[in-house]
């Protein structure tokens, strides 16, 4: 089985996003011990934004179009092809994804390679698989308590849905910046939500 496991805070270690994906790929690594792991750290190597060749090879402008302009996207796709659960450690910039995430999304999500455009809508081309992501907020975003909006995880939710990945979970830290006591308490909230979801994960190797 392959995991594939993509951060993207320029926080590397020290990021909260970051650590409970990681806590996350260990429960995974306690049910699937021969599994491999390919990590992508978005935060500390970015990925270079979608170029003018990307954009006339997408558009089939042939003549405009350089030799390996989707050789980086084919690269990010095929990672994902091979995995049988994606695994994603975000931290929440400005209410939504961090601009490295998005350069990767828009690799990714790639017409008539990742999806299809048709009268219904679109319709993702990949196989399902179960995808986690870890959030990380410095406030809260979502319950009782939420005093900011949230334009991360329902747009991840759609853009994931968008390719064909619909079984995904979010699991969250918010208040990080609220004080001690209350980062323990996300903590220890969101790693009992992470083994109570890895203990049902079906996990299989995906027909991309």
């Amino acid at each position: 089985m392959n995991i594939l496991h993509i951060t993207c805070s320029p926080r590397g270690s020290h990021s909260a996003s970051t650590r409970l994906s990681e806590f996350i790929v260990a429960q995974l690594l306690e049910r699937a011990s021969g599994a491999n792991v390919t990590r992508r750290d978005l935060g500390l190597s970015p990925l270079p934004h979608v170029d003018e060749a990307f954009v006339w090879a997408v558009l089939g402008r042939a003549a405009e179009v350089q030799a390996g302009a989707f050789a980086l996207s084919e690269t990010l796709i095929e990672e994902l092809e091979n995995a049988a659960c994606v695994v994603i450690g975000t931290p929440m910039h400005n209410f939504t994804v961090p601009s490295a995430l998005k350069a990767w999304i828009d690799h990714i999500v790639r017409i008539r390679r990742t999806f299809q455009s048709t009268p219904e809508g679109k319709i993702g081309l990949l196989s399902d698989r179960p995808g986690m992501v870890a959030v990380a907020s410095g406030g809260h975003f979502a319950g009782d308590a939420a005093r900011q909006p949230d334009f991360l995880t329902p747009y991840l939710e759609a853009i994931l849905t968008t390719i064909g990945l619909r079984n995904v979970r979010f699991f969250t830290l918010q208040g990080m910046t609220r004080g001690a006591d209350a980062a323990a308490a996300a903590w220890e909230q969101a790693e009992q939500s992470v083994r109570d979801h890895a203990t049902r994960l079906p996990l299989g190797a995906p027909v991309a």
